[in-house]
């Protein structure tokens, strides 16, 4: 769908994010003549993957990024270059998009930004199976444990199990490592058979399969126990004291038990698609990754005219295809307004062919981690679904048996889960499982619960500032 003809003088561009999508979004409405508009909830730009340091830490990029230490440094490096070409709006959350204007707020004021072209890329968040145990004080998600990381350099525990499946589990258990951090063990639910049957999908991007066996040569120099096909039992501990230990199964049916003090958790990742919902954009079930996910075509055109999705806010397809999906979506929006791009259609083709590699990619690694979809229907009564809302999956399966309620939204009504802080970021995906598995239908019919303004909590004392105009910020360091 085509927007308005404008001019580069005039396009209202808004990019929505500083990942890896968001900077070469941006970079391209740059070479286009147009100053864009880019908001970012953090404090700094780089995203969740390449987060930057905060000011007074001199940690270096290979300590902070490993293997992808080089790429950072050029995202950062070039959104600096930027910086006297864009208005920057630095933590300031867009918590909800109406048509062609987004609300957002800084401390204790908001503010409507109207726009023409909306690039939302707003990057993905770990996608959660509950187990037992895991509402315990010392058990993170593996991006928090990431950030804990990289943001203030430290550690979640003294001794950290890292438990789940997917590449986020072997980066975060390696950079932990790197950091001097003691890993009793990974526990991971894969097999070894899962990923060579995956294989042929996952050469399609070489450099991210060695990438993958740096990072498994990093453990297995440093000692780290590493258990396949395991069983999460539960996460051991109490209110008092916390994470204790974890009990797992071993794939050939014998108990583990590891005493810690933190955990981190995660089945690789998921789109954050709160935003897209919020604009208005359709989603549509895909099978093969047990999710919703918005509709897009291949250059990043939503359902709703001058609204794209870039980056793995779109599809985890990781921070390669992010820069590249950001950029096309932005020639997308050029072309949409009518705006002529030296090359554009030259350098859209050959993203696309790229684009299509990762995606091949990725769905490799989709079979070589897969969702384990199967432990929702094994989770005992007492586990804790929604830890919002402290609702356990006894609770709503009696909701299902009771009500009759197997749609997500009509269960959320009777039973609150994903009524909470994260709206169901963290236990929608869990919660429609087991909502599927006590009914007995398919998961594309229990829909997927409806995201809510505002996205993120906002301050009681919020006062409107309808009149301030955006600003570019201070020049930010180059690092």
């Amino acid at each position: 769908m085509k927007a308005d003809v404008k001019t580069a003088a005039n396009l209202r561009a808004v990019v929505i994010g500083t990942g890896p999508a968001g900077v070469r979004a941006a970079q391209a409405f740059v070479e286009a003549g147009i100053r864009p508009l880019v908001v970012d909830e953090g404090a700094r730009s780089g995203g969740q993957i390449y987060r930057r340091q905060p000011d007074g830490f001199s940690r270096s990029y290979d300590t902070l990024y490993g293997t992808e230490a080089e790429r950072a440094a050029s995202l950062h490096r070039d959104f600096d270059a930027l910086r006297a070409h864009i208005d920057y709006l630095p933590e300031t959350l867009v918590w909800n998009i109406g048509p062609n204007v987004l609300h957002v707020a800084r401390g204790t004021r908001y503010r409507q930004l109207p726009f023409d072209a909306l690039v939302i890329c707003s990057g993905a968040t770990d996608r959660l199976m509950p187990v037992l145990g895991w509402q315990l004080a010392g058990t993170y998600s593996l991006g928090g444990a990431q950030i804990a990381l990289k943001s203030q350099g430290c550690a979640i525990g003294a001794r950290t199990v890292m438990m789940g499946s997917g590449p986020l589990l072997y980066l975060v258990a390696a950079q932990y490592v790197k950091a001097g951090a003691n890993v009793c063990a990974v526990l991971d639910t894969s097999t070894l058979t899962q990923r060579l049957r995956a294989l042929p999908q996952l050469l399609a991007v070489p450099a991210a399969l060695r990438k993958g066996m740096a990072l498994l040569n990093v453990l297995r120099r440093a000692g780290v126990p590493v258990h396949r096909g395991v069983t999460p039992l539960a996460i051991d501990g109490s209110g008092e004291h916390g994470v204790t230990g974890v009990r797992a199964c071993r794939a050939d049916g014998t108990m583990l038990a590891i005493d810690c003090d933190a955990v981190a958790l995660g089945y690789h990742l998921r789109p954050e698609t709160q935003l897209a919902d919020l604009a208005g954009c359709g989603f549509r079930f895909d099978i093969l990754g047990r999710q919703w996910l918005p509709q897009v075509d291949a250059d990043g055109r939503s359902s709703v005219a001058g609204v794209y999705l870039a980056g793995d806010g779109a599809r985890v397809r990781g921070a390669d295809a992010a820069e590249r999906s950001g950029r096309l979506a932005a020639l997308a929006a050029l072309h949409d307004a009518g705006l002529a791009v030296a090359h554009a259609q030259r350098d859209a083709g050959k993203l696309r062919v790229e684009l299509a590699r990762f995606t091949r990619f990725a769905a490799g690694l989709r079979a070589a981690f897969p969702w384990p979809a199967h432990f929702a229907a094994a989770l005992p009564d007492e586990a804790i679904v929604c830890r919002c809302e402290a609702i356990t999956a006894g609770e709503l399966r009696q909701v299902v048996r009771d009500t009759g309620a197997t749609e997500a939204n009509r269960a959320k009504a009777f039973s609150r889960v994903g009524m909470g802080r994260c709206q169901g970021r963290f236990c929608g995906h869990a919660g429609a499982e087991v909502i599927a598995a006590e009914a007995r239908v398919p998961l594309d019919a229990v829909g997927r619960l409806r995201g809510q303004a505002p996205v993120r909590p906002l301050p009681l004392a919020i006062e409107a500032d309808a009149e301030a105009e955006p600003e570019a910020e201070v020049q930010e360091g180059s690092e």
